[in-house]
């Protein structure tokens, strides 16, 4: 019963080395992602890792985006982001918008 709170006290110890180690981690990563032009029709991110992996996750439409990424690419823009990877892309230029309605 004697080495109990010493190995208590160790696994607190390293737990909170851990979450401090994290926190500096998400402080020091950088802001700022990539940002990409969409392929015509392009639905899987087409980004590769330091290995050469290729990414491969959905692109999902983001409409709630931080005010850092409205400056870069302006207010009310069409975004898409990697679910994996969080690489940014616009969209093609020459698709038409998904916004886009025809009126007759």
């Amino acid at each position: 019963m004697g080495n109990t709170p010493d190995a208590a006290q160790k696994v607190a110890a390293s737990t909170q080395a851990t979450a401090t180690a994290a926190s500096v981690a998400e402080e020091t990563a950088p802001a700022l992602t990539k940002i990409k032009v969409r392929k015509h029709r392009q639905r899987a991110c087409d980004e590769k890792d330091a290995k050469g992996k290729l990414c491969a996750g959905h692109l999902k439409r983001w409409y709630d985006y931080p005010k850092e990424i409205e400056r870069i690419v302006g207010p009310n823009a069409e975004i898409y982001r990697c679910e994996f990877c969080k690489t940014l892309y616009r969209p093609d230029p020459e698709q038409l918008p998904h916004s886009f309605t025809l009126r007759y």
